[in-house]
């Protein structure tokens, strides 16, 4: 069972607020909810073809995946002008995730070594997608610092299309970051599943 997943494609896009006078503030806002898709099978290759039948499809492909988070990046930012010039007051990122993850409904009656399995996949894909969620939230903090550390300009409407400059980039690098990972997680998949089944064994005491 493969356990590639894909984050789905953000977007974000900033107000502006001119202020007569304010001092620098900053605030990441991240939340973050959960969802499911049922899937049934008493056999992993029926789970395995579950998972490639029914889980989320991701950045307007048609391939499914066992697993997916949203992200929607979104922000406002607040620019003060003085003596003849114009900088940053104020910058908020924000960023929402939403995890998509799947959920076995027929385990009742299916083998132990199925249910194993099971539970090492799942635990798997969990993490790999609260994964993709955490770089979305480091990534908006590194957008929020690099917005406040804009150096002054002649006028707020530069001002604002640096600010969109920096966040296009910022979205940029998420991306890169984001398809990095995937790409060790893939690499690394067989050896962490190998880990994964050898540790529960050992927790059950090897006990069939």
């Amino acid at each position: 069972m493969p356990s590639a997943s894909r984050n789905m494609r953000l977007f974000l896009a900033f107000s502006m607020t001119i202020a007569l006078c304010t001092s620098a503030q900053a605030a990441v806002v991240a939340t973050k909810s959960y969802s499911y898709f049922d899937i049934r099978g008493k056999t992993a290759d029926e789970l395995d073809q579950q998972l490639s039948t029914r889980g989320p499809t991701a950045n307007g492909s048609s391939a499914r995946h066992p697993g997916a988070t949203k992200i929607r990046f979104g922000g406002e930012a607040t620019y003060v002008q003085h003596d003849g010039r114009c900088r940053v007051g104020s910058a908020k990122v924000t960023v929402h995730t939403q995890i998509i993850l799947p959920r076995w409904r027929s385990r009742k009656g299916a083998s132990k070594e199925l249910s194993m399995i099971w539970d090492a996949l799942s635990s798997d894909i969990k993490r790999h997608e609260e994964r993709h969620a955490e770089i979305a939230r480091n990534q908006a903090r590194v957008m929020e610092r690099q917005i406040l550390a804009l150096p002054a300009q002649r006028s707020c409407e530069t001002m604002q299309e640096l600010v969109s400059d920096v966040s296009a980039r910022g979205i940029d690098e998420h991306d890169r970051l984001q398809a990095r990972f995937d790409k060790v997680e893939a690499v690394n998949f067989q050896n962490r599943m190998l880990r994964l089944l050898n540790s529960r064994i050992g927790a059950s005491g090897g006990k069939n």
